[in-house]
């Protein structure tokens, strides 16, 4: 199967999954190279994230200083018919600091109002918080046992996108 016709079957998938969910893990490098999980309200861009977060918070400090980062958005846990297959999307991203007066300043807050509400432009006022620009830079969607996707290149759904076909098998033939 073409990597269209996959992203044309998963696509609608994961843009549903993105759509139910305000927040997701988000995992960034600190100063000394540890991983630092947290998580950020987000809002959906031109094929990027926006998040706005204080610097005070690690994670956007950890973002200025490394910008290679990681986000998580997953099925609740209550919700799921399988823990242990959440459905879930993933992605590498690159991250941008934006400028407060520019105009990608004014569209990621634009849509972080839409999706969020009034308390994110008084949040913006302050002089602390830092807006940033998330680029996913490849993926990997799961939908349960033996149904997983990755992606690579810009975009929610990447360039390309591949059924993930030799996955799990039983102990003595991995080890073998």
């Amino acid at each position: 199967m073409t990597s269209e016709r996959i992203a044309g079957r998963v696509g609608p998938e994961i843009k549903e999954l993105l759509d139910s969910r305000k927040s997701f893990f988000l995992s960034s490098i600190t100063k000394d190279g540890s991983p630092y999980a947290s998580y950020a309200p987000f809002a959906i861009g031109d094929e990027c994230f926006y998040v706005l977060l204080s610097e005070i918070a690690v994670h956007a400090v950890n973002l200025q200083v490394n910008p290679t980062a990681s986000v998580l958005v997953i099925e609740d846990e209550d919700s799921a018919k399988e823990l242990f297959a959440r459905l879930r999307v993933s992605y590498q991203v690159q991250a941008n600091l934006l400028a407060v007066d520019s105009d990608e300043w004014q569209h990621g807050l634009a849509q972080l109002v839409n999706r969020h509400g009034e308390l994110v432009n008084n949040l913006s006022q302050l002089g602390d918080f830092k807006m940033f620009r998330l680029e996913p830079i490849s993926g990997r969607f799961v939908k349960g046992f033996g149904r997983a996707f990755a992606f690579s290149g810009k975009g929610l759904l990447g360039e390309q996108i591949v059924h993930m076909r030799d996955g799990h098998k039983k102990r003595e033939e991995a080890e073998a």
